[in-house]
């Protein structure tokens, strides 16, 4: 299996802050918000690489970071997407294809939003996403309040906890369960996203994939518990720092 953790993103929500800093860079309390991540995979069964994609910009950045973990238990790949500003990224489906095609990748993907912060461990997640092959499976949290959940991807599921309802950041969300940037492909789906942007021609976010998806075949959900935190803005941030693992 591998691990991809999608940090290309500029961060412009959060200027000054990621101005010259990537944001899966910026630190809450003892860590940066990457190593959480590496934290939570670093002892997963069958985990083969970890690679992280990012952009021209800030793609040194990441390899003197990556050069700090040589100790890391599989190999640490820095990917630059070739992008130089917000105007010409690949957004995460971009990402994600390019690296599917051009590291020629053939085995499970766990992928992971480089900003993502949760406190709950990864393997109940991956042992219920393994039982439904070949299907995706993707991370969910319930944020409690429907209109938190406007400036997310909503979710309903059925009781086998397959999707039956994706709706990206809605006016009115039908629940208040959000999709996190936590996905499982198993290797037998890879090719459905080069289908997916062929036949869309999208390529910024993850969600649009899954809202494709879960109408042509099963998608499942898998909710999380604890702390979430997603840090797209200034105000996300403070809070996290404020109030995770504290």
């Amino acid at each position: 299996m591998n691990v991809l953790i999608l940090a290309a993103g500029y961060g412009t929500r959060l200027y000054p802050l990621v101005r010259d800093t990537p944001k899966a860079l910026l630190p809450v309390n003892s860590k940066s918000l990457i190593d959480y991540v590496l934290e939570k995979v670093q002892h997963l069964p069958q985990l083969s690489s970890v690679l992280v994609v990012t952009n021209n910009k800030f793609c040194k950045i990441f390899d003197h970071w990556a050069q700090g973990h040589r100790n890391f238990p599989v190999k640490i790949e820095i990917i630059n997407d070739g992008t130089n500003t917000p105007a010409d990224r690949l957004g995460s489906m971009g990402d994600i294809n390019y690296v599917i095609k051009n590291h020629q990748i053939a085995d499970d993907l766990l992928i992971i939003g480089g900003d993502n912060l949760f406190d709950e461990p990864l393997e109940d997640f991956l042992q219920f996403a393994r039982k439904n092959p070949p299907f995706v499976t993707i991370g969910l949290y319930d944020i409690k309040e429907k209109s938190k959940a406007k400036i997310f991807g909503v979710v309903e599921l059925d009781p086998t906890h397959r999707l039956i309802s994706f709706e990206e950041k809605p006016s009115q969300p039908k629940s208040s369960l959000i999709a996190m940037c936590l996905y499982f492909y198993p290797r037998a789906s890879l090719g459905l996203v080069a289908r997916y942007l062929l036949d869309t021609q999208r390529t910024d976010t993850a969600g649009d994939y899954i809202k494709w998806l879960y109408q042509k075949e099963p998608v499942y959900g898998f909710k999380f518990q604890g702390k979430w935190y997603d840090i797209g803005s200034v105000e996300s941030y403070k809070e996290a720092s404020e109030n995770f693992r504290k």
